[in-house]
């Protein structure tokens, strides 16, 4: 090594810096990606500029103790040159000596290195959920950058072009690109899997981390992402595109600071969209003279080389099949996933065979047309050629997995491929020389590994599958499948812990719907749907997907008067779903919400299931409680207590004293209140599962310890309420449950808070119910927030502001919206007061003793 590289100095050049002991190529300070024996080339060049290195000496240098072909150095330096820029404006670095070897051309300087600087830390999970990936993304360097640039000044952007073009890798590259420029990150959302274009709401806020507890979930999605300064990938947009761009309008007038990037076939064609459209990547001009450093100037055949050297090390381009290749991405339009398609079987066929084939089948499609078809129909092509090279059995196997929507398992694949004429074991290696083929991927989870095909492989699949006559069997086997693997869900949901539990079966929503997509179709089976529907309730609870689960759930009792055989178990747990999901997205007070547990309890008790007789009198207590019906609803407590008597988990007798508690306190007994209250708490084991809140809809102890603070202020105890408040608050955020941790808030902390004059608690308590609320949609939370920020106001001096705020929760839900209203109408009656709006202070007053009265 010379003295220009011996010490630690860095070699400029153009807008380069070389520093050689650091093996470090920068361009303008940005690290340079450059392969390894590219690294060694340049440095062996710029030792010497302006002298011919020979190609020998080179090689021996490079490639030290192997013997290589020519070829691999002219692969090299044509990286190299890619990699500089050399040849594109203006820029001209490295010249070739035919025959000889090359020089290193351009002006060169020596200075000292810059100190070798920490590597920036790699952008962690919590800023983004972009998956890896794992191969380079070829030819879209320009694209990428132009997306990254046009995204710091256009809010929505839409990478546009046919299926297989390479949409989603351009919007993931540009997208990593931008994570720090994003305060809240960059969030990517595949709406591959929906079938259904009302999920996509739903999709989105499932990503972003919040529950949907609405009958319309777009306000409450656009007023969590408010405050947000985020990047939003939705990906595969074109099955969805009303309801995609729908979201994008109103996320785009509601959220000013957040940007959308989508991917799909056709634009969404929105005021503001900017689009990108995604070109095939270039494959050059036909011709027997082209040599392989002239080959590999185009992305398309530079692709098909670094695709087809990942599965056959040995593979290189050479001169003599340079022609070849670059006509065989010709051949195929250019088209990503069609060129990686083709590069798969080259180890088979080699490249003169493999242009022989494709040749064949485009001739068949568009040899002698009059107006060229759709250009999918070149993915098909691509994709009928790699179907009829596979064995029968992997070609039995590949449709068949069609079937499955998004990620599945291989024990999956297994029931569902599997027949008579194709054992188990034959599934397993067929599904392994998919893998090996690039027709089904695997996708690596903390647990077990997942499988999955590529968008198009699986609509070409599902195609054949309906060809070859077994589409019936093998989406009826689909549906088996997934009805027998969420009853063992539904039985696990009360003993495993909560996150393991969803971490097994919440991947598995996509294939539930489809399962019951087809159960419920006129070709499709009632009676799996009705069973696959009620054994799915817990992972829709555990979700936050109540509009879903009572979607399904009531589409499953209608089967029953459809004809469909009646299974009264079923049918209870049904009735009981739709009405647990109703006081989730639309609270207890509601009508529907009563006749629902009505029917729930009337069916457990003709059944004698204790279960359901626990959770439908748990339900009407609640709902009749809501209606401020409170003698109603402490008959129905005082029932749920001896009922639970009978039980063998003392939790449930708890739990019935604990509401017997709570009715006696909205009627004033707050002596024997107490002492339920307190002897329930006492004895309350809260158990390692979240069954409780299943079957509850809140923590228990969080729920109980509530209603004893509010006695116990009204009993003339502040410091032992507030610190019972506080303690309720952390309780619930130990139990990681959103509508408990609101519940403590609304309803212990932030009240007690002002009504002993602590505002910076009232402040801390409100500010923590509106940033849960908004994050989680919960819009009567979100209201009840308002209305405590708006007091907090009031109480600073700004009274016409804070009545404003006030307001907004009688505004909102009105007279049988929540519990809180009496103590609402108090504030608004009080700071009226301080307007010296006596005759509305009075009306007010009045008003609250009017709704206390009509409780009774």
């Amino acid at each position: 090594m010379t003295d220009l590289v011996a010490s630690e100095r860095a070699i400029s050049f153009g807008p380069f810096r070389l520093v050689p002991t650091q093996r470090l190529l920068l361009e303008d300070d940005n690290p340079v990606r450059l392969g390894s024996r590219a690294l060694d080339i340049l440095t062996a060049l710029v030792e010497r500029p302006g002298e011919l290195v020979g190609k020998d000496e080179l090689m021996t240098r490079v490639w030290r103790g192997t013997f290589v072909e020519e070829g691999n150095l002219k692969f090299q330096v044509s990286a190299l040159r890619r990699a500089l820029g050399d040849g594109r404006a203006g820029r001209r670095y490295i010249a070739t000596s035919a025959g000889q070897g090359y020089r290193f051309v351009a002006p060169v300087s020596v200075a000292q290195a810059p100190a070798a600087a920490p590597l920036s830390a790699t952008p962690t999970r919590q800023n983004h959920n972009l998956p890896q990936q794992l191969t380079r993304l070829v030819g879209r360097a320009d694209a990428v950058s132009r997306i990254v640039a046009w995204l710091q000044r256009h809010r929505l952007l839409s990478i546009v072009g046919p299926g297989g073009i390479g949409k989603t890798s351009v919007a993931l590259a540009a997208a990593e690109a931008s994570i720090n420029t994003h305060e809240h990150g960059v969030w990517f959302v595949d709406l591959a899997p929906l079938a259904d274009a009302r999920l996509v709401p739903s999709a989105v806020a499932q990503v972003l981390g919040f529950d949907i507890r609405s009958g319309d979930p777009v306000p409450g999605l656009v007023g969590a992402l408010r405050d947000r300064r985020l990047l939003l990938v939705l990906d595969n947009c074109e099955h969805v595109i009303e309801a995609a761009a729908t979201l994008a309008v109103a996320i785009l007038k509601g959220a000013a600071d957040v940007r959308i990037l989508a991917t799909s076939r056709e634009r969404l064609r929105v005021e503001g969209e900017y689009v990108q459209r995604l070109p095939p990547l270039s494959s050059g001009f036909s011709s027997d003279h082209l040599g392989a450093a002239e080959a590999l100037a185009f992305p398309a055949v530079e692709l098909f080389v670094e695709r087809t050297a990942e599965r056959l090390s040995e593979f290189e381009l050479a001169d003599e099949n340079a022609p070849i290749v670059a006509e065989i991405c010709r051949k195929l339009d250019g088209i990503p996933l069609a060129i990686e398609l083709a590069a798969a079987r080259v180890e088979s066929f080699g490249v003169w065979g493999l242009a022989t084939h494709l040749g064949d089948r485009f001739r068949l499609l568009t040899g002698g047309r009059r107006s060229g078809p759709p250009r999918h129909r070149t993915l098909r092509a691509a994709l009928d050629w790699s179907y009829d090279v596979l064995s029968e059995p992997e070609r039995a196997v590949l449709r068949r997995l069609g079937i499955f929507m998004g990620s599945f398992t291989l024990d999956a694949a297994c029931e569902v491929a599997a027949d008579p004429g194709l054992l188990k074991c034959d599934v397993i290696d067929a599904v392994a020389e998919l893998v090996e083929k690039s027709l089904a991927i695997v996708e690596t989870t903390e647990s077990e590994p997942r499988l999955r095909l590529l968008e198009t492989t699986r609509a070409y699949a599902l195609e054949r599958l309906v060809e070859s006559g077994e589409w019936a069997a093998v989406v009826r086997r689909h549906a088996e499948y997934y009805r027998n693997l969420f009853e063992r869900a539904e039985g696990e949901a009360a003993a495993r812990p909560a996150d393991e539990w969803l971490a097994e079966y919440g991947r598995e929503i996509d294939n539930l719907r489809a399962a019951l997509d087809w159960a419920f179709s006129q070709a499709g089976g009632g009676p799996i749907g009705v069973a696959l529907t009620t054994a799915a309730v817990p992972l829709w609870m555990h979700l936050s997907l109540p509009d879903e689960c009572r979607g399904r759930a009531e589409r499953a009792l209608a089967a029953f008067g459809a004809g469909a055989s009646r299974d009264a178990r079923h049918e209870m747990k049904l009735h009981a779903a739709v009405a647990a999901s109703l006081m989730y997205s639309r609270g207890a007070a509601g009508p529907e919400t009563g006749m629902a547990y009505t029917r729930a309890l009337e069916i457990a008790e003709s059944l004698d299931d204790a279960e359901y007789r626990l959770r439908a009198l748990w339900g009407l207590w609640a709902y009749h409680t809501a209606r401020g019906r409170l003698r109603v609803a402490l008959e129905l407590a005082q029932r749920f207590h001896a009922s639970a008597a009978e039980r063998p988990d003392p939790n449930d007798r708890l739990s019935g004293e604990g509401m017997v508690g709570v009715s006696q306190h909205y009627l004033g007994d707050l002596p024997s209140a107490r002492r339920h209250l307190e002897h329930m708490l006492a004895g309350y084991v809260t158990p390692d599962q979240t069954s409780h809140i299943i079957r509850f809809q809140t923590d228990q102890r969080v729920a109980m310890s509530v209603f004893l603070a509010r006695v116990l202020w009204l009993q003339g105890f502040p410091d032992q309420a507030t610190r019972t408040a506080h303690r309720t608050v952390e309780d619930a955020r130990a139990a990681n449950h959103t509508i408990s941790l609101c519940l403590a808030l609304a309803h212990a902390a932030c009240p007690l808070a002002l009504l002993t004059g602590d505002l910076t608690a009232a402040e801390h308590y409100g500010t923590m119910l509106l940033d849960h609320s908004t994050r989680h949609a919960l819009a009567r939370w979100r209201a009840s927030g308002r209305s405590f920020q708006g007091a907090l106001v009031i109480q600073r001096g700004d009274v016409i502001t804070g009545l404003r705020l006030v307001r907004t929760h009688f505004d909102e839900f009105g007279e049988a919206g929540s519990a809180l209203l009496p103590f609402f109408a108090l504030l608004m009656a009080e700071a009226l007061g301080r307007a010296r709006q006596n005759a509305d202070e009075l009306a007010a007053i009045e008003e609250a003793i009017a709704r206390s009265e009509r409780t009774e």
